[in-house]
């Protein structure tokens, strides 16, 4: 049995608190066991939140591994979720631009982050009856990259790969499509301040909104208590007459921020996000 096939069996139980708390504590021992990326998340946390204390920092990357597992135990329990329960169990706030945005007819680009659950809201659009197809990087292993894309296209939810995206996503929005895109990587493309420091950033969807006029709508879905839920969506973003994708970027990047700081614990730390920025001596 694969670790993947395990962590299945393991972690998609119909209890939504008992499959929380295992993930959990799968995320506690990853804390543990993964030095590489336990320290990395103490590196990004000190930077972004130099006033917190020592203890405060350590208490934030505990939660973030915590949540990781949390919401690795409610991805692969999807199958058990429908629609019922994930609106029972889940506020939104901004809805209405989220259907202006869809009323435009350009087509709609959902800009997030690894932050909170992205599955989540995925499904809460199939719930609302607006398709999305989102734009992912695939796993090493074939095998479990297909486990993956069965449990997330299971709803309706399709999936592009971010190595052959642009043609695809083109297609999609001229047929007013929602497109997910989850820009918070790093990249060599520019680099843009993310949290007061450059950051390596792609420039994807800037790129894309300037040459299709799709809106950009920013959005997350962050975990409000077990099994519970808020989507946020901000006001849409739009470009300035003559704003350079950059610039765009750079307000893209702005409202990443603020969606990250409802809930920083929920933020994927351990990602090396300044790794080219300190490479080319920026940091």
């Amino acid at each position: 049995m694969s670790l993947f096939s395990f962590a299945e069996k393991y972690l998609a139980v119909p209890d939504i608190g008992k499959s929380e708390a295992r993930g959990a504590a799968f995320g506690m021992m990853l804390y543990r066991l993964d030095a590489k990326h336990r320290e990395q998340s103490r590196e990004n946390v000190a930077m972004v939140f130099p006033n917190l204390s020592k203890s405060e920092q350590e208490n934030m990357v505990k939660e973030m591994f915590r949540h990781f597992g949390r919401i690795a135990a409610d991805f692969v329990r999807s199958p058990l979720r429908t629609n019922d329960e994930l609106i029972a169990n889940l506020t939104a706030y901004g809805s209405e631009e989220f259907y202006r945005a869809h009323g435009m007819g350009e087509g709609v680009l959902a800009v997030t982050a690894h932050l909170g659950n992205w599955e989540r809201f995925g499904h809460w659009c199939l719930a609302m009856d607006r398709g999305i197809t989102c734009v992912g990087r695939d796993a090493d292993d074939g095998t479990v990259q297909a486990r993956v894309n069965a449990l997330r296209t299971q709803n309706g939810m399709g999936m592009i790969s971010r190595g052959n995206a642009i043609r695809q996503i083109l297609k999609l929005l001229k047929d007013r499509q929602m497109i997910g895109i989850l820009p918070d990587q790093n990249s060599d493309e520019a680099y843009i301040p993310f949290f007061g420091k450059p950051a390596g950033t792609v420039l994807g969807p800037a790129v894309l909104h300037l040459r299709t006029g799709a809106p950009i709508i920013p959005c997350c879905c962050v975990r409000v208590g077990v099994g519970k839920y808020e989507v946020h969506i901000e006001s849409m973003i739009i470009a300035h007459e003559g704003e350079t994708a950059e610039a765009l970027m750079g307000r893209i990047n702005q409202a990443i921020e603020r969606m990250i700081m409802r809930a920083p614990e929920q933020y994927l730390w351990m990602h090396d996000r300044w790794r080219n920025a300190r490479r080319e001596g920026l940091l």
